[in-house]
């Protein structure tokens, strides 16, 4: 019950901030095109849902991001995902998304000013001219987030990676960093829209660099990548059932 009445909540919370915060971006972002102000109204919503529903994060391995532009290629196993990556990983943070995101209202305009490119799968010209959208965004020194499984894990299993984001990064030859989440499964349950307070795990691995690197070497780097992936969540499951193992002495039932 206290978790239902704290969803309610939430998602009025989110609904007012969006009818104040949603004409002031569409007028600093749509008209003066300040980029800034967009992204900070963006951290301030995602602030307040996460906040407000409980979810908290804790990142591992901040030291092992380089101060140059990446694409940070992470697993996707939950709804609060994105949210707790786009608050954890970089300020500007800008992400390769599914085309069909870009029809919602508003959500498409502010995508466009925070330099966030859509891709459309099942239009190969499209998604080519994308991703080379991408890799000029990533030389200008922007760094990006990308989902290459394409859709969430509903068992916490690593599905199949894509190869458009690795594309994107051969061409741009910026590193790919390995990153692994885990705990959000548990915030929201098949078929309910009740979100319950969880503790997210962000672990962020090595870069994978891709300097020398041409198209052909995409599948590759793909493994070497996704190994890097597995390995940070096989190291996450290992803690968790650590932390999770009594002690000596403690009684067990």
């Amino acid at each position: 019950m206290l978790a239902a009445i704290r969803s309610v909540v939430t998602y009025v919370a989110i609904l007012a901030y969006i009818a104040v915060a949603g004409p002031v971006a569409l007028v600093i972002g749509g008209l003066l095109r300040w980029k800034g102000g967009t992204y900070a109204l963006g951290h301030g919503g995602v602030w307040l849902a996460l906040t407000l529903a409980g979810v908290r994060y804790r990142v591992s391995g901040r030291g092992h991001m380089p101060q140059t532009a990446v694409v940070f290629c992470s697993n996707h196993e939950s709804n609060v995902d994105a949210a707790v990556l786009f608050e954890s990983l970089h300020r500007r943070l800008h992400v390769l998304y599914k085309a069909e995101l870009h029809r919602f209202p508003v959500m498409g305009t502010v995508m466009d000013v925070g330099g966030f490119v859509p891709i459309d799968r099942q239009d190969r010209e499209q998604a080519m001219e994308a991703l080379r959208r991408g890799a000029a965004s990533l030389r200008a020194g922007n760094s990006f987030l990308i989902f290459p499984e394409g859709t969430r894990s509903r068992t916490g299993r690593l599905l199949p990676f894509k190869k458009g984001g690795f594309i994107m990064a051969i061409e741009a030859q910026v590193p790919i960093v390995p990153v692994a989440i885990q705990g959000g499964r548990a915030a929201m349950r098949k078929g309910s829209a009740v979100v319950r307070p969880v503790e997210v795990s962000v672990r962020i691995g090595e870069p994978v660099p891709t300097a020398g690197l041409v198209a052909q070497d995409r599948d590759a780097l793909i493994a070497r990548v996704r190994g890097a992936v597995q390995g940070l969540l096989d190291e996450g499951s290992l803690w968790e059932e650590s932390r999770n193992r009594p002690g000596p002495g403690a009684r067990t039932r």
